[in-house]
């Protein structure tokens, strides 16, 4: 078993040595394959803690080095324990600093507003028209360009600012899987001067 690749995956995913030396296993070697099967793995673990009531957590705070924007985002976990882990803070603060970067609007691309969506439509249709679109293929090219518009702005669908390869909600999932309790963010909130 190759040890910089246990060593490599370990940093990535944070996954436990047996974890990844399985994934290994399974992957014969191949690296991506391997990350892949980690983060289904992870996945699976946060589809079954997700039920469970997640009532403690922390605030994560992140002011940009400027002092001119900055945001807060809440932060839930299962037991006051996990909210004083140091991995834990770190998401907090990941998801603050993301939130500063990108600037979601929704927590969810469901969150989004239909009015919103409405509005879009309507620019988004006209814009095709102006193109030389059909009428026929209209109804598909929308409803790809609002999936895209949800998901561009709602927190969980973005691509994490710091690992552009994974969504927000990829890197709650992971940590779940290691940490070992439900977490979930709640509100957000971005400040700018």
């Amino acid at each position: 078993m190759d040890l910089e690749k246990i060593k490599n995956l370990r940093e990535k995913t944070g996954a436990g040595v047996v974890d990844v030396k399985k994934a290994l296993e399974e992957s014969k070697g191949d690296e991506t394959l391997a990350l892949e099967i980690i983060r289904k793995k992870g996945q699976a673990k946060a589809a079954k803690k997700t039920g469970r009531s997640a009532k403690e957590g922390i605030l994560g705070v992140y002011i940009h080095s400027n002092n001119k924007v900055g945001a807060m985002a809440k932060l839930f976990c299962e037991t006051d324990f996990v909210g004083r882990n140091e991995e834990f803070k770190e998401l907090a603060r990941d998801i603050a600093m993301h939130v500063t970067a990108s600037s979601p609007e929704y927590l969810n691309p469901e969150d989004v507003p239909a009015e919103r969506i409405e509005k879009e439509r309507e620019i988004w249709k006209e814009q095709l028209l102006n193109q030389g679109k059909k009428e026929a293929m209209l109804g598909k090219i929308l409803e790809g360009k609002e999936k895209k518009f949800r998901e561009e702005i709602a927190l969980m669908t973005q691509p994490f600012v710091k690992n552009p390869e994974i969504t927000v909600k990829e890197l709650v999932e992971e940590k779940i899987g290691k940490i070992g309790e439900n977490i979930q963010v709640g509100e957000f909130i971005r400040f700018e001067i």
